[in-house]
């Protein structure tokens, strides 16, 4: 599995594009700022692209939903339920930092938690991970030893929760249960920064280890 990442945006955020060398198939995850070249990449190199996949709806993941849908009026957009509202009021996020930005096409199909979605070639088990949004899920490849972890956990950080919907408990119990439950050596595309590894999250990340001998948070 080929994995590109085109960031972009004055968030810095992260799209993906996750291409099965074999059927030439993709899919795009979370496109934001980066779903022009995104496009440009599926266009220039020949790929079928299936869907487009949504870790959550926060406005630098899903920006750029309807890049990708103008390039392609049928293809499917997968959420989880829970960020419906949020994806929907993407006008009024955008005002919350000054922004303008357009509602996005409405999504197609409802990712659900603990059943795989496999397109052509390219398939991925769907873990729940609420606390940054509340329907947040990660986008775990096992065969492949990679997982598309949006905005849960970062090299040696966390996401945030002080946005609408966030929970600070919450997201660490996500972290806990569903990330670091993990193999170590799982690769993390997270939505801001560089790629990271889960063993190198459960030893280093300030956030995540014990603090002077004490509990985790």
């Amino acid at each position: 599995m080929l994995i590109r990442t085109f960031t972009g945006g004055s968030f810095g955020q992260n799209t993906y594009l996750v291409e099965n060398e074999e059927t030439r198939s993709a899919v795009a995850v979370d496109p934001g700022a980066g779903a022009t070249r995104l496009v440009e990449a599926v266009r220039s190199d020949g790929l079928s692209l299936q869907a487009v996949v949504l870790t959550h709806a926060h406005l630098d993941h899903v920006e750029g939903v309807r890049v990708v849908r103008d390039f392609m009026p049928d293809i499917p957009i997968y959420i989880h339920p829970a960020d419906l509202q949020l994806y929907r009021s993407l006008p009024q996020q955008a005002a919350m930092f000054g922004l303008h930005a357009d509602a996005q096409p409405e999504p197609t199909d409802d990712l659900v938690p603990g059943q795989d979605v496999t397109f052509d070639g390219v398939t991925f088990e769907v873990r729940f991970t609420p606390g940054h949004a509340p329907g947040h899920v990660i986008l775990v490849a096992p065969d492949d030893g990679f997982a598309i972890v949006g905005d849960v956990v970062f090299q040696g950080s966390i996401g945030r929760t002080d946005l609408p919907g966030g929970d600070f408990k919450t997201l660490m119990a996500s972290i806990r249960e569903q990330v670091l439950t993990l193999p170590d050596d799982m690769v993390l595309y997270t939505g801001h920064g560089p790629p990271t590894t889960v063993g190198a999250e459960r030893e280093g990340n300030p956030f995540l280890i014990p603090h002077y001998g004490g509990g985790l948070a």
